[in-house]
């Protein structure tokens, strides 16, 4: 596979092998010829809408097989996807739309009603998808563009053009946009090019060893990067990916997943967690998998082995990424599981991984020191904002943000963040960002929030809050209030109500002194 286009490897695979299945879902499922065929059509429409190259589309949208479908059409036509995770909440949605002056948006049509300020603020087009094929339904919002149904067929002709093979756009335009918490409360815009995913797919597949008859069980978000690299990679060997957005049933997901032969399993720490303590795995009877894959937090030793124990002959890559990286940066080959336990591993190919003092020089074995990156892989920065971009792209190389140390044989283990930022079922989350929403309930006079320990997934957030003199507002009105605003992985597992909150002699919160 020659092109560094995502639509363009779906295509070719059409041409190659059209009955092969690609995408599915409990609902739905389509082979390759029957996706090509979807997303050529919504392509055409699109661009008789007046989409062209290098625009920025957002797509709020769940894992569906509708979701490729439009974000493989709009790559087809070189467009730019602004992804965001549909439950961010209308304030970062809003803020999202204003900064990346996208002018039309593809999301649910249970989710319109609440768009529909943001549409009419932003005079955004929107086209409506269907979780289920059950055919167009009213909606009350006047910007609604198209229908579109769950297996990506498009229910409202708006006319067609011929659209070229490969996007009238360079290697190192923007292919996508993701959004993750910044440590300032606001969502940051990661810019990923056609190179970034080109040279980061290429990567996974090399080291997983993917084929052709890899069939990954994907429940991780599209709009997570972890997510995405699923799905691009198996696309890009003419794989299938399987959807199922139903793991707050952990046992339906597993027994899904035998009966779907699927060959690849993905997951956070707080995945295996919740698989260990509710399902007993060997009860399911004999699986198809080959791997499983864990990123997204450093998972405890003892649920590694667990994982490798009851998944057995399947293997576990422990590996370590970000969004800035496009998705991965290091895997730990499963052969070294026990000789290098509690390590993330080694460089993928093609990226190079140092540790490095405050001055960027590299730092002795074994002394913990600024884990930082480089490759092809590698973010431009972030959208429209040049001075947090410069903050963590030096010299060339991307500063991860994470202190590391590395042993003699050259394998890394992660030894903690610099930043503040937490890391919430494998989700980056802003202490700000949370802090900023339960200061806006009036009985609230002060706040600050820091990670603590869960029980099943990991870091939590932990508040601390301040009541306004007079007030006794409770533990349950602020979960309720943050659930409202926010989605559920960043509403405080738990509200601790104090005082005051201590600060330094300046005046700044000294989060240090805060008392778990």
């Amino acid at each position: 596979m020659n092109s560094p286009f995502i639509s363009d490897w779906v295509l070719t695979h059409a041409e190659r092998t059209p009955e092969a299945p690609a995408v599915a879902t409990p609902d739905v499922r389509l082979s390759y010829g029957e996706l090509a065929d979807r997303v050529r059509r919504l392509a055409e429409a699109l661009a008789a809408s007046g989409v062209v190259p290098g625009e920025r589309v957002l797509v709020a949208l769940p894992n569906l097989a509708a979701t490729a479908v439009v974000e493989l059409a709009l790559h087809a036509l070189g467009a730019c996807v602004v992804k965001t995770n549909r439950a961010s909440g209308p304030d970062a949605l809003g803020t999202i739309v204003a900064r990346t002056g996208v002018r039309r948006a593809f999301m649910l049509d249970r989710d319109a009603a609440a768009w529909a300020e943001i549409a009419r603020s932003h005079a955004l087009e929107l086209w409506l998808v269907s979780e289920r094929d059950r055919g167009a339904e009213t909606t009350p919002v006047d910007a609604i563009v198209a229908r579109i149904a769950a297996d990506g067929g498009l229910e409202t002709d708006l006319g067609a053009r011929a659209i070229p093979r490969s996007p009238d756009v360079r290697p190192e335009d923007p292919a996508l946009i993701l959004y993750t918490s910044g440590s300032a409360g606001k969502p940051h815009g990661v810019v990923q090019t056609w190179r970034n995913v080109d040279a980061n797919t290429r990567s996974i597949v090399r080291y997983l060893g993917l084929t052709s008859a890899d069939r990954a069980m994907l429940i991780l978000p599209l709009s997570y990067c972890y997510g995405r690299s699923v799905l691009q990679s198996h696309l890009f060997v003419g794989g299938s990916v399987f959807f199922d957005n139903r793991f707050m049933f952990p046992r339906v997901v597993l027994e899904t997943l035998r009966q779907e032969g699927c060959t690849g399993f993905a997951g956070v720490p707080a995945t295996f967690e919740l698989i260990r303590r509710q399902v007993d795995v060997r009860s399911l009877g004999p699986f198809r998998l080959r791997y499983l894959t864990q990123a997204g937090d450093a998972m405890s030793p003892d649920t590694i082995r667990w994982v490798r124990r009851a998944f057995r002959p399947a293997v576990l890559f422990v590996m370590y990424g970000q969004t800035e990286a496009t998705a991965r940066l290091s895997y730990l080959p499963p052969e070294l599981a026990d000789e290098k336990e509690g390590s993330i591993g080694i460089p993928i190919p093609g990226v190079e991984l140092k540790v490095v003092d405050d001055s960027g020089r590299e730092v002795a074995d074994a002394e913990v020191g600024n884990l930082i990156a480089k490759g092809d892989n590698v973010t431009p920065g972030y959208y429209g904002e040049p001075e947090e971009s410069a903050a963590i792209l030096r010299g060339g190389w991307l500063w991860t943000g994470d202190l590391a140390w590395r042993d003699r044989d050259g394998f890394l283990f992660h030894a903690g963040r610099s930043k503040e930022i937490l890391k919430i079922a494998g989700h980056r989350v802003s202490p700000a960002e949370i802090e900023h929403t339960l200061a806006r309930h009036p009985d609230v006079a002060d706040v600050a929030v820091v990670g603590g320990a869960g029980e099943i997934q990991g870091e939590v957030a932990v508040a601390f809050v301040v009541r306004r003199q007079g007030c006794d507002v409770s533990e349950t009105r602020l979960r309720r209030f943050c659930s409202e605003l926010l989605p559920s992985f960043k509403v405080p597992a738990t509200i601790r109500f104090v005082d005051a909150l201590p600060r330094n002699e300046a005046g700044k919160l000294a989060r240090t002194r805060l008392s778990l």
